[in-house]
């Protein structure tokens, strides 16, 4: 019984005590509400400062060649494994395609993108655009004063290369570099492993140029894969082509000769001679039949090449955005706000202990 009067009353002073703490607390609220509005100020004033961003995003779905009643296959997506990948024989399937937007050939490929700012006062190259005319907070040029002192020196193959035009991504200088990793990380490109459906989002400071974008990287990966999936046929109607070229030459020279020869030996009754004209008759009539058998394999490559051209669903275009993505203002300032309220109460209380 003594026990359980010495908990309750060790509960009493504790309550008392928190009570004390928070009149205390309550006492000292004003440094707690300036802390909290000059942190909520300064803090609007930074992020005022911060270049907004936005962002576009393109929806599309790629054909399925594979099987689509295949119940295995649909188990396995929900796991996060894609059967159609391993069925299929391209060695280019979707899940790969963000990482071909990671690789400096297709980046490259975009810099050359002609873009305008929303209000027409820029209107230049992609590559231009990034190199010249991006904003900046006004401490970014600290920061990149103090990037300098630690960045690499210019190799002697950069300095040979200044004044070239385009950009090799085999041999990327310095500055290259950054642009095409800034790139990288404006366009991203994702693949839902259940339903294939590849989304590519980009973010810019300028809205127009952030929809032109992302209508170009889909056009450019489209265009990518339609010339992975129809080289192999489009190799075989060039070579088709160049044997009908030649195939047509030959039929050509052999009907003259026959021509040539049966005008000249009208009339013949030598054996020698009717020989000779059913030798150039044959080599006409061979070079006539070759000549059919390759303009079929022509269509044929034609229609190969047809077959193999993938057909993409667009499920969502790319639009100009209204609104900015980035940075989020309201959540930044009142997380900064929250943090001082916390920081400045915390204060207060070990100030107040250290009185008691």
């Amino acid at each position: 019984m003594e026990a359980d009067n010495n908990n309750l009353e060790k509960i009493r002073v504790t309550v008392i005590d928190l009570e004390k703490l928070v009149r205390k607390l309550f006492q000292k609220k004003m440094m707690i509400i300036i802390a909290c509005v000059a942190t909520a100020v300064i803090s609007s004033i930074l992020i005022v400062c911060v270049p907004r961003g936005y962002n576009s995003q393109v929806m599309l779905a790629p054909e399925d060649d594979s099987s689509s009643g295949s119940t295995l296959s649909d188990i396995a997506s929900s796991f996060g494994f894609d059967f159609g990948a391993m069925r299929s024989s391209d060695a280019i399937y979707p899940l790969l395609y963000p990482d071909l937007f990671n690789s400096n050939d297709f980046v490259v490929g975009l810099l050359k993108t002609r873009v305008e700012t929303l209000d027409g006062s820029i209107d230049t190259t992609y590559l231009e655009y990034l190199m010249h005319h991006q904003k900046s907070a006004p401490w970014s040029a600290v920061f990149n004063k103090m990037k300098g002192l630690i960045k690499p020196k210019p190799r002697k193959t950069d300095l040979a290369r200044t004044n070239k035009e385009g950009i090799d991504p085999f041999m990327l200088t310095y500055k290259e570099f950054m642009i095409v990793k800034k790139v990288k990380e404006n366009i991203k490109c994702t693949v839902d492993k259940k339903t294939n459906v590849i989304t590519i989002n980009v973010t810019d400071q300028d809205p127009l140029i952030c929809a032109t974008m992302a209508d170009s990287a889909c056009a450019r990966l489209q265009a990518f894969i339609t010339q992975y999936r129809t080289s192999k046929a489009r190799k075989d109607f060039e070579y088709y082509s160049e044997l009908l070229d030649e195939a047509k030459l030959d039929y050509r020279r052999s009907a003259k000769e026959y021509s040539d020869y049966c005008d000249s030996h009208k009339g013949m009754v030598l054996q020698a001679d009717i020989s000779k004209r059913d030798e150039l008759e044959s080599e006409m009539n061979a070079n006539y039949n070759t000549l059919t058998a390759l303009n079929a394999q022509i269509q044929t490559a034609k229609a190969r090449i047809q077959e193999k051209t993938p057909a993409f669903t667009m499920l969502q275009n790319a639009s100009v955005p209204v609104k900015a993505s980035t940075p989020k203002r309201m959540i930044f300032v009142f997380c900064m706000t929250l943090l001082a309220f916390v920081i400045s109460t915390l204060i207060a209380v070990k100030k107040i202990l250290a009185e008691e």
